[in-house]
């Protein structure tokens, strides 16, 4: 699996931050009865797309996920602009939102991969809290310098709330 950066192309969704990209393609499992792709999988997509971007830009991060550190989502939305089935190649493009004390929005943008470049089939967000567990109760953290480094680039156009 290659996972790599890419910049505002005319084949991408109109911002001036790179993204993060998690290539994917989609298997049998994937997909419903129907043979098209079942809306939740957008979901966890993302979430994949999170956690990828975790273990290639701040690997150090998941010890302290380990121990006591808890990245919360406190939601997520997705918007559906076409059908996807197996062995659709897509990509999916994570860009920093916001930053606001400890909650972070991510932005994602599912691509998916056409003889003529790359369309757009659905976008969404993620809002995360970064939280600690102490005395088993979870309190709001900074969010944690490494991965504060590892967004910033992600997001050259992110609002500071």
């Amino acid at each position: 699996m290659n996972i790599h950066t890419v910049a505002r192309t005319s084949a991408t969704p109109v911002t001036a931050a790179p993204a993060f990209v998690w290539p994917h393609t989609i298997t049998f499992g994937e997909t419903n009865v129907m043979g098209n792709v079942y809306f939740a999988r957008q979901f966890d997509w993302q979430g994949d797309c999170r956690e990828m971007f975790l273990k290639t830009h701040c690997a150090g991060l998941l010890a302290a996920i380990a121990h006591d550190l808890r990245l919360v989502t406190l939601n997520a939305h997705a918007e559906f602009f076409g059908e996807l089935f197996a062995f659709d190649e897509i990509e999916l493009r994570m860009r920093l939102g916001f930053l606001q004390q400890h909650r972070i929005g991510l932005r994602f943008d599912t691509m998916k991969k056409e003889s003529g470049g790359w369309s757009q089939t659905a976008s969404g967000a993620q809002d995360v809290a970064c939280m600690r567990l102490r005395g088993g109760v979870l309190e709001p953290t900074a969010i944690p310098n490494d991965l504060l480094k590892a967004l910033i680039p992600f997001g050259a156009t992110a609002e500071q709330r």
